[in-house]
């Protein structure tokens, strides 16, 4: 049994908590895409104020949260390559560096934050899944409102003078149209519903880490609900998936594991035909659930990569572009991260997400075998990955921050031989800002 009592402690667990537990109060103000870079980069400035200061607790040293300090560096260089190499001018480069800081500035600042900062991982779970019971709360206000046909769009906030990518990161909407069957489709505090699908598997992940079986339960129960009601099919996907891969990749220290892959390999060897079949079958009735929308994303991307190949292949277009009459207007770049990158950013920009991303796999591959945390960080970037072939990263970091914070936290904490601790029986010590924190 977790904690009965389990309160934010030091000034950044309040910010964080209360920036996650009061996210519906923010949404109604339309303030969610202005509340996550300033605190982003407040927290950072803390991080490094007390850094110098030498103010906080001697930590572990994070060597992937480095790497991705250094790749978003990389990412602000390609930018403003790529804006040089197409004229774009001096009043669109600085427009698309400050969407930089809000944007891939943000996944790297947020990770130091977790490296640095004394914040528990404890308490982003409590907040998520305090979060999913008041989405509960709220889920027949949204039902009834779609039933009684109620505007659907309340009113779009003033705040969205501020400027943001487009007026449905500020609209309050308490549900949406579906444009293939035309009934309701809910995208509760996300900009559009597949992103709210997208958050909500993040948020399954962090529910089933916490010790409260009742607020593990409220958690998981909130976050299935939000993946259904969004019509999400990548979300029908990643959900059992990542939870797989977490099992699986998280045990790779246990023979039996390797022994288990072998036995299933060999039993379903004589089924392979029968099941490339149904593979491909699968594969079909997920295009087919939306065909329209599966057609214009693949014309999206195709156009994408043809003009990143023939255009701008080492530093990209600089800047997202409004697509033919062929793909509904979208925006060329768009619904794909990586072929997203490849377009605005080119073959740069690609390697500076996949080389960082790829690391802290790895590493939280390498920690997961003994350490609780690092399976939770492996689950976030488990499903960023899975998720950033149909929406872009860059784009919703203002929504699932709290799992960049996990990562960073996840990659101070120090690796502990697996063979060791399994065969001694020996619980994890904390070691650095964690053991300096008050017993929970």
């Amino acid at each position: 049994m977790g904690p009965t009592n389990l309160q934010p402690q030091t000034l950044e667990e309040r910010i964080v908590y209360w920036a996650i537990v009061c996210t519906w109060g923010v949404w109604l103000l339309g303030g969610l895409y202005i509340l996550a870079p300033v605190l982003g980069w407040v927290l950072a400035t803390i991080a490094v104020a007390r850094h110098l200061t030498n103010a906080s607790p001697r930590a572990q040293r994070a060597l992937g949260c480095d790497v991705w300090l250094v790749s978003a560096g990389i990412m602000a260089i390609g930018l403003i390559v790529g804006h040089c190499d197409f004229d774009l001018g001096f009043d669109q480069t600085l427009k698309s560096f400050i969407g930089w800081m809000k944007g891939w500035a943000l996944m790297a600042l947020f990770m130091y934050v977790g490296a640095k900062l004394s914040i528990r991982p404890h308490i982003l779970y409590r907040a998520t899944n305090i979060l999913g019971a008041q989405t509960l709360v709220l889920v027949p206000i949204f039902v009834a409102a779609a039933l009684l046909r109620v505007p659907a769009t309340l009113y779009v906030s003033p705040l969205e003078i501020v400027g943001g990518p487009g007026p449905e990161f500020f609209n309050v909407e308490l549900y949406g149209i579906s444009p293939d069957g035309g009934g309701a489709r809910w995208r509760f505090f996300a900009p559009w519903a597949p992103a709210a699908a997208f958050i909500a598997s993040i948020a399954i992940v962090f529910a089933s880490y916490d010790k409260r079986f009742l607020w593990k339960a409220t958690g998981i129960v909130s976050a299935l609900a939000v993946c259904v009601m969004s019509q999400s099919r990548l979300a029908l996907i990643a959900v059992p998936f990542v939870a797989l891969m977490i099992v699986t990749l998280a045990n790779l220290k246990r023979p039996m594991v390797f022994a288990l892959g072998m036995l299933v390999c060999l039993a379903v060897l004589p089924f392979a035909s029968e099941l490339m079949s149904f593979a491909d079958d699968t594969i079909a009735q997920f295009h087919n659930a939306r065909a329209a929308s599966s057609r214009v994303r693949s014309i999206l991307q195709s156009i994408a990569l043809h003009r990143w190949w023939n255009e701008a292949p080492i530093w990209g277009h600089g800047i997202v572009e409004k697509g033919p009459h062929l793909v509904e207007f979208m925006k060329i770049g768009s619904h794909h991260t990586w072929n997203g990158l490849l377009y605005i950013k080119g073959i740069v920009g690609f390697a500076a997400l996949a080389l960082p991303l790829a690391w802290s796999v790895l590493e939280m591959i390498a920690k997961a075998q003994a350490d609780r945390v690092a399976r939770l960080a492996l689950g976030v970037l488990l499903t960023l990955l899975f998720f950033s072939f149909g929406e872009n990263l860059e784009i919703l970091i203002y929504l699932f921050w709290p799992g960049m914070i996990v990562v960073g936290i996840a990659s101070r904490r120090r690796f502990v031989q697996p063979y060791h601790a399994f065969m001694s029986g020996r619980r994890l010590q904390p070691t650095g800002i964690v053991a300096a924190l008050p017993a929970q």
